[in-house]
């Protein structure tokens, strides 16, 4: 499969991590289509990638709408061609207590960040199946893992994402596909979201720091598509918060509750009854960065190190055999 004519569909396109991935795949010429609701920007995602050398087709839509997500698959069949990459990435969030949370809340987040994640695989894979190719790649989190205070909605919804991705997985080896499916787990991103969710915090959202760029998130996004991985950690953060609770969940609740709200705010008041994202698409074109470009970070070691652990594993076996060696004829 070359990347050059590669047809790539992005969920949730048209800011934040969707934006960047989708210049990052049109810098490899792709045909992109643009899927999310709010039209300007993906007007000024078009724009770009057309800019960068792809081919963008503009699909306004609400992923919780299996019949409209299947739909925009066909038509993106009908006028790109076939499908070879499918990235699921649009999401939605409340910030609140869960006390204060209302229960019409957690169904559209559950029906936005974990059905549309399902609704998108399956229009992916009833046509990548037959053709017996392909990539799925589902946008995770730390918080699949690791859920934490004020956002009980999102983190449950990414738990239901990672369960699902488990059973597809299985479920394709079991048949003996060679469609891929791979899972990318973010950490804290600079995105425009911050500022559109609603929130019943006294003080405005930020992601928990350390935070990366949605370039991280993109280029990772990329990668994996093609990594024949199951799963990708991006950056040191997601790592640590993955395999922290793993071993001390009860620790991680404790510190949680000592640590996790402030570290979700800014000193700097919300605005009460302003406009959020949860129902309708705010108008504009944010772009793919929030407002914490002072303090995001543009790469992950990490990051680098994990795409090239293969090597690395070999390299360590290879000096710990010289070193036993030379051990031995001393």
């Amino acid at each position: 499969m070359t990347s050059q004519r590669e047809v790539v569909v992005i969920t949730g396109a048209s800011a934040g991590v969707g934006r960047a991935t989708a210049r990052a795949w049109a810098r490899r010429g792709a045909r992109i289509a643009l899927i999310a609701r709010g039209r300007d920007g993906l007007e000024g995602a078009r724009r770009e990638v057309e800019t960068l050398g792809g081919e963008a087709l503009v699909l306004p839509l609400d992923v919780s709408d299996h019949d409209a997500v299947e739909q925009a698959a066909a038509t993106v069949e009908k006028e790109l061609g076939p499908i070879d990459v499918w990235v699921n990435n649009a999401m939605l969030s409340v910030f609140s207590p869960i006390m204060e949370m209302q229960p019409e809340e957690y169904r559209r987040v559950t029906e936005v960040t974990y059905l549309g994640y399902v609704w998108g695989t399956l229009a992916a894979l009833r046509r990548m199946k037959p053709r017996d190719r392909g990539a799925i790649v589902q946008v995770g989190s730390a918080l699949a893992y690791r859920g934490i205070p004020l956002q009980s909605a999102y983190c449950a919804a990414k738990h239901a994402v990672q369960g699902f991705h488990d059973s597809l997985r299985s479920e394709l080896i079991h048949d003996g596909s060679h469609v891929r499916v791979v899972m990318v787990q973010m950490p804290a991103l600079n995105t425009p979201q911050f500022r559109w969710v609603r929130s019943r915090l006294p003080r405005k959202a930020q992601p928990v720091p350390p935070i990366f760029q949605p370039e991280v998130a993109a280029e990772a996004i990329v990668w994996a598509a093609y990594s024949g991985r199951r799963e990708v950690n991006v950056g040191w953060p997601a790592s640590k918060a993955i395999i922290g609770n793993n071993f001390f969940p009860g620790l991680g609740d404790h510190y949680l509750a000592r640590y996790g709200y402030d570290a979700q705010m800014i000193d700097e008041p919300e605005e009460p009854g302003r406009p959020d994202n949860l129902w309708h698409p705010l108008p504009g074109d944010a772009g793919a960065h929030g407002v914490f470009d002072d303090r995001a970070i543009a790469s992950s070691a990490e990051f680098e190190l994990n795409k090239r652990r293969g090597g690395i594993a070999a390299a360590a076996a290879a000096l710990l055999g010289a070193f036993l060696l030379f051990r031995k004829k001393r």
